[in-house]
């Protein structure tokens, strides 16, 4: 049986930046780092303690356009789908910010009643902060 997800992509223009503001901006771990064959760097990242991983997936060998995310409009252009949970929203938010992660606004409520904002990687991937 299924027990977890393993990993989700996300397209990056360079691994090298990706890799250094996931590890050295964000705080995560680099978990794979092999080569593929015909040029396809396997990179993925993921926060500690955390099970699913992110593949920095090159974009000069899968394709497509980075920051594009899966959907339009509503405000929520460039968003990947994906959500980093958080136990201080508001902290996680400063934090980062210090660091000169850019975000699309400081975290507000949810119908939900959690805060949330969203957190902005270089390459323009957009990934819902939630939490309390």
């Amino acid at each position: 049986m299924i027990s977890y997800i393993h990993s989700t992509t996300i397209l990056v223009s360079d691994q090298e930046r990706a890799l250094d503001f996931y590890v050295n901006t964000l705080g995560w771990e680099k978990r794979i780092d092999a080569m593929m064959g015909d040029g396809y760097r396997f990179l993925t990242v993921a926060p500690p303690g955390g099970q699913a991983e992110l593949v920095l997936g090159p974009v000069a060998v899968l394709g497509g356009e980075p920051g594009v995310g899966i959907t339009r409009g509503r405000g929520m252009e460039g968003a990947s789908g994906i959500s980093f949970a958080v136990e201080d929203v508001d902290g996680t938010y400063a934090t980062l910010l210090e660091r000169g992660v850019r975000f699309s606004g400081p975290p507000e409520g949810t119908p939900w009643g959690d805060k949330a904002t969203w957190l902005i990687d270089p390459d323009g991937n957009r990934f819902f902060l939630t939490g309390s």
